[in-house]
């Protein structure tokens, strides 16, 4: 058996610029020449110390205003691949928001360009499969969320293989979102939005019903309803649950709160990611160890990111035989479903 500090981890959940810890936001200022509103690195530290959700757009902003062309991307995409493998991670789900570069300029072939050369380059010295859903946003114009979508579709045979829905749920409704969705999924991109977070388990029905969502970013609030419940184990629709991301940006008041055990406990597929893990103040190990105490299990955890992933069928292989060899499952054992991932979720 492996030990479960050593197990392969999968994270579905962590957007690339949130990940940028500030010693590297610091060298990417000085080297293109940005303005930090501070003036040293253990200044920008203090900076980074979470208060509220309008400190986290501030932090937010300052980090993609350094970031200006297909280097400084494709670091990105390394950074975080090296440091999330040394937690164990074996496959990346990272996201990116194309709306905050378009509105400054930034060219979109460059900008893709530089978050999908990551890929292979991520591959090549961590060993970890990345690959990208980038995010629109509630609070953009439909006319730059669509051409985003348009855009990640071209670059679908690079690594795009997912669209996200980003932003405040209460911020436009999802109806507006539908058409933009189908575009995604009639490219061949799969619909993972941000649902179930800070409103409530009818959120996530919308994006289910009317985004076509593979999978739930957040979607923790579904265990309000005991129907929706059900209907996401039949269906395998795995939830992406950031309990240090709920608890700083104040949907729940304490971690003991969090309902990551009562969603285990219910049978639902979850994976647990660090979301903004470098303005969070958190890491791929420190969630697990959050999940684990809740009354998780790493080969739960583990299979729920194999049934989740929309990365494809080859993907779905490679990470079946990861987890079959660190867990000494049969190869049938390793045919993830929901049920299956219920069913065996306390082996360690």
């Amino acid at each position: 058996m492996t030990s479960p500090t050593l197990t392969p981890k999968i994270e579905l959940h962590v957007h690339l610029e949130g990940a940028v810890r500030p010693h590297t936001l610091f060298e990417l200022a000085r080297k293109n020449g940005v303005t930090l509103p501070v003036d040293s690195l253990e200044e920008l530290e203090s900076f980074y110390n979470f208060t509220d959700f309008n400190h986290f757009i501030n932090v937010w902003n300052v980090t993609t205003d350094v970031l200006f062309n297909p280097d400084d991307y494709r670091r990105v995409v390394v950074d975080y691949a090296r440091e999330a493998a040394s937690f164990g991670a074996v496959y990346l789900e990272g996201i990116f928001s194309p709306g905050q570069y378009y509105v400054r300029g930034i060219d979109p072939d460059d900008l893709f360009t530089g978050f999908t050369d990551g890929i292979q380059e991520a591959l090549e010295e961590t060993g970890v499969i990345v690959r990208l859903t980038p995010d629109v946003d509630r609070n953009r114009p439909a006319e730059l969320s669509e051409q985003i979508v348009r855009d990640a579709v071209r670059y679908r045979d690079r690594g795009i293989v997912g669209i996200g829905l980003g932003g405040r749920e209460r911020a436009a409704p999802t109806s507006k979102f539908t058409r933009m969705f189908q575009i995604a999924r009639d490219g061949g991109l799969a619909s993972v939005p941000h649902a179930g977070e800070d409103d409530g388990a009818q959120s996530v029905r919308e994006a289910i019903d009317l985004l076509g969502a593979d999978r739930i970013r957040h979607g923790f609030r579904a265990i309000e309803d005991s129907a929706l419940v059900t209907e996401l184990i039949e269906r395998g629709i795995v939830l992406d649950v950031c309990p240090t991301s709920n608890l700083r940006t104040r949907v729940i008041d304490r971690l003991e709160d969090h309902p990551i055990g009562a969603l285990v406990a219910a049978g639902l597929p979850v994976t647990v990611n660090t979301d903004d893990p470098a303005m969070f103040g958190t890491d791929l190990g420190r969630e697990h160890e959050i999940a684990l105490a809740a009354g998780a299990s790493a080969r739960g955890l583990y299979y729920a990111g194999v049934l989740g992933q929309v990365g494809g069928p080859e993907i779905t292989e490679q990470l079946r035989r990861i987890g079959a060899e660190a867990w000494g499952d049969a190869p049938a054992a390793a045919e993830e479903t929901a049920e299956s991932i219920t069913l065996s979720g306390g082996a360690r």
